[in-house]
Parts: C-alpha cells; sequence; structure tokens
C-alpha cells in the first residue's frame, strides 16, 4: 500500500474540477460524514467530483496508488469504514432531466429522491422511490429499490434502461442491454461492486395521487392490530402496497405531540389505485382498536414522504433484515415477544413490509435481484455505537424468527455489520456464483471492496 508521503495529491487536483480534500484540512470533516454516522469514516482522501472525468482520474489515482476506491452520495447505508480509500463523493452530481414522452428520467450520481419527486410530478410521472426522499436514488436503485408502490409495479432496479460507469480499469462505459449485457444485468442489483456508477436512467410510472398514510394505534394494542393486518395482507391486491411497524419515537420537538415519546403501531398505506376503493379495502383495518392518529387520505404523490416520515436528521443506527415466508399466528407472537409492549426499548423500529405481487416477477432479461419468492421483509432499526459480545435485540429478533425466513436477506437493509454470509444470501446461489464472475472481469483486484463486497470468482475459489 502506498505510504502517504508517496501520494501527490496536488497532480490530482489539477486533474479534477471538483475539490479534492485531505485529512486536517478544511471540507475535509463535512464532506466524510453520511446520514448514518455509525462509522467514523478516515479515507486517505476524498475527491468531490464533478462528472464523469472528474470520477475517471479519481479512479485512475486511486488504482495507481493501490488505494481502494470508495463511493458515497448520501451515506445512508454504511456498509463499511471507508478508511485508507479515495472516497469519490459524488453529491455535487446532481444533474436531473425528464422526458415525459419516453416517460424516463436521466439521474445523476448525487441525486436525491426528493428532487425526481418533484420534477417528474410536473409530468404526471412518479419514480419508484423508497420512504425516504432524501436517500441517493442511484445507490438505492442498483442495491434492488423496495420502495413505496413496489407490489404494485416491482423493484426500482427492474426498471433501470441503461447505466454510465466507471469501472476498476478507469474507462468510461454506457451500458444496457444492447451494450454489455452481463455487466447491465449485474449492475441492477449488484451494487456498487462494479465501479462508480455516474448516471442511470430509469422508467417512470403514470402516478400523481396516492390513497396512503398512516393508521396510528397505541403501541398495547400492537397484538391486535399485527394480526389482523397479516390476515388482511392475503387478500389485497397488488395495488395495496403496506407495512406495519412497532415504533418507538423519541421525545423530540418535531414529533407531532400526540406521538412524541410513545410505542406506537402503526400501519402505513399507499394505495396505487381509486381513492374509494382505497378507502374500502383500508376499512377493516381502521376498526381493530382505537386510533391515535389517521393520515390516511387521498394525497399528490409529492406527499410521499409523509407515510413513513423516515428521520430527516443524521443519526447513527444499526440495521438488520431478513426475508420471510408466509407469517402466521405463531410468528406474530413471537414477533412481539421480543418487539412489542414491554418488550426491549432498544429497538428503535421494527417493521414488516408486505411483498409478493410484482415484485415476484423478473424483468425481461432478468436482473441481479434476489429473494423474489419472499413474501414480508423484515427490517429492524436500532441506536448505533460499539456492540459488545452480549446479545442485543435485534439480533434475538432475527434468531428467534429464524423458522419463518427464507434464509434471504434485502441488500439496501444491511449495514457494516453485515458478514459474507449475508451479503450472499441477498442473491440466489447461482446470480451470487455469475456476479463473482463478472466481478472478476472488471474489477479482478477488487478495487471497489469497501461495500457489500461481492469477491472476485478466482479469489472466492481459494478462499474455499
Amino acid at each position: 500500500m502506498a505510504s502517504a508521503r508517496s501520494l501527490d495529491p496536488a497532480s490530482l487536483a489539477a486533474e479534477v474540477r471538483g475539490p479534492v480534500f485531505l485529512p486536517g484540512r478544511d471540507g475535509y470533516d463535512v464532506e466524510r460524514q453520511g446520514f448514518n454516522t455509525l462509522l467514523d469514516h478516515r479515507p486517505r482522501l476524498i475527491v468531490g467530483v464533478t462528472g464523469t472525468r472528474d470520477v475517471v482520474a479519481a479512479v485512475r489515482f486511486a488504482t495507481a496508488h493501490g488505494l481502494p476506491v470508495a463511493v458515497q452520495a448520501t451515506g445512508h447505508g454504511a456498509a463499511a469504514p471507508l478508511d485508507d480509500a479515495v472516497l469519490v463523493s459524488t453529491r455535487r452530481m446532481t444533474g436531473l432531466r425528464v422526458d415525459p414522452h419516453r416517460r424516463t428520467a436521466r439521474i445523476e450520481a448525487g441525486v436525491r429522491w426528493e428532487k425526481v419527486i418533484h420534477e417528474a410530478a410536473a409530468f404526471g410521472l412518479a419514480p419508484l422511490n423508497g420512504s425516504s426522499p432524501l436517500v441517493g436514488a442511484v445507490s438505492y436503485t442498483l442495491g434492488g429499490g423496495l420502495g413505496v408502490l413496489a407490489r404494485t409495479f416491482g423493484y426500482a432496479a427492474d426498471h433501470v434502461r441503461a447505466v454510465d460507469i466507471v469501472t476498476a480499469d478507469g474507462v468510461p462505459r454506457q451500458v444496457d442491454a444492447e451494450r454489455e449485457p452481463d455487466l447491465f444485468w449485474g449492475l441492477r442489483g449488484g451494487k456498487g461492486n462494479f465501479g462508480v456508477v455516474t448516471s442511470i436512467e430509469v422508467g417512470l410510472v403514470p402516478v400523481s395521487r396516492l390513497y396512503g398514510g398512516t393508521l396510528t394505534f397505541a403501541g398495547a394494542s400492537a397484538p391486535e392490530v399485527l394480526g389482523r393486518w397479516l390476515e388482511w395482507t392475503a387478500g389485497v391486491p397488488e395495488e395495496m402496497n403496506s407495512s406495519i411497524a412497532l415504533v418507538r419515537l423519541p421525545d423530540d420537538p418535531g414529533i407531532r405531540t400526540e406521538l412524541r415519546g410513545r410505542f406506537l403501531t402503526q400501519v402505513r398505506i399507499a394505495f396505487a389505485g381509486p381513492a374509494d376503493l382505497g378507502a374500502a379495502l383500508v376499512a377493516p383495518l381502521r376498526g381493530i382498536a382505537p386510533r391515535v392518529l389517521d393520515t390516511v387520505a387521498e394525497m399528490p404523490y409529492t406527499d410521499v414522504a409523509s407515510i413513513h416520515a423516515d428521520p430527516v436528521r443524521p443519526y447513527s443506527y444499526h440495521e438488520r433484515t431478513m426475508m420471510t415466508r408466509d407469517l402466521d399466528q405463531d410468528a406474530a407472537g413471537v414477533l412481539l415477544g421480543v418487539a412489542g409492549p414491554g418488550a426491549d426499548r432498544s429497538l428503535g423500529l421494527v417493521e414488516l413490509r408486505h411483498l409478493g405481487g410484482a415484485l415476484g416477477r423478473a424483468p425481461a432479461g432478468g436482473n441481479a435481484v434476489g429473494n423474489r419468492e419472499a413474501r414480508y421483509c423484515l427490517f429492524t432499526v436500532a441506536p448505533g455505537g460499539p456492540r459488545d459480545g452480549r446479545g442485543h435485540a435485534d439480533d434475538l429478533l432475527l434468531k428467534r424468527m429464524r423458522r419463518w425466513s427464507t434464509g434471504g436477506r434485502y441488500l439496501n437493509f444491511l449495514d457494516a455489520s453485515a458478514t459474507p454470509d449475508d451479503v450472499r444470501a441477498a442473491y440466489a446461489p447461482g446470480t451470487y456464483e455469475r456476479l463473482a464472475g463478472l466481478k472478476a472481469a472488471y474489477d479482478p483486484d477488487n478495487v471497489f471492496r469497501l461495500n457489500h463486497n461481492i469477491p472476485p470468482a478466482v479469489r472466492c475459489a481459494v478462499a474455499r
């Protein structure tokens, strides 16, 4: 590995339009921080790239000095410490163009979903964004993209039409179903393993309004609400997207008074159909128990972030995930025993997202997204911080729910504690081996390894 003295940042700075940040210099500490502050990243240097040419220069500089390349837009998914790396910070790449005739959007690497939602709405269109509008659109999509309308339209990765990428050899490539189709297949689900993606072209959907919002019940109603919700999801159409969450909200002035500092049970609704039909479908849920708050109503798609009301300020958190089969009342009892009323308060959020529908159908030609047979995605969030060898509530929950697991994981909900087996479980076995082969072809030295890494196939074979 190159020493700090052997690096010549001035030569890199002369090649790029964006800023180059060094440890101890102005701007470095601000630039290295992501939304999830769980990890204290210490890259060797940071390049605030402004376009493809800057990315090419950064990648070639890193490989010439034997350094790994890391990529960060918003930093919601802290996958690994970005230490001793050349960090490519894409937050300045904010180009976006919506084509209403083709129903597509060309999205640069630093664009957040909030911008795409806003621009697409002008034409009565919507992207397949996630629950938080502050997440980077590109990295979210490359990891699969389990969005608000996922049962209706599938994974966000299923709607990618083209990708611009700079691979480990420093070559910019335009990739789609005709040009380098194998790489195109792997990028849609393989996330950041094959290079720095500078932009993607995605399809948009003709949605301008939703019947959606949140039914909030007291935490004590969790057993009744969870049991009924599981029964209810068995019969709803693909247009109905929902999740149930057990939430422990902080006593924060930014939270509504009636919710602040409470343990609550929430059903999140996003129905992509007529409001009257949505109301009829939701009616049985409204009668389960008294509601603390009911915001489910017809809304413009631009208000979609209000459904989950994800945090807007950076903080430190751990994420865990498990893909499951159909869940019965025994499963509900096990879940509530760990995360329900009176249980461990270290779990800030436990959410079950209803899968199925379009999520179970791969796009023409397929892609790398796995676990399409799963019926629910179990997702937990717990406060961040050092972890010792003692058991933690999120780990205990996954252990006790194992009998209902498909064995799969959802890549975007894995944090820095994810093991190689966790990453492998995000894919079908044959898919993982194919991805490892692509890695050997496009990144044989594993330059892009500070992520949920898929090692090159040769190294996989040696490890066995």
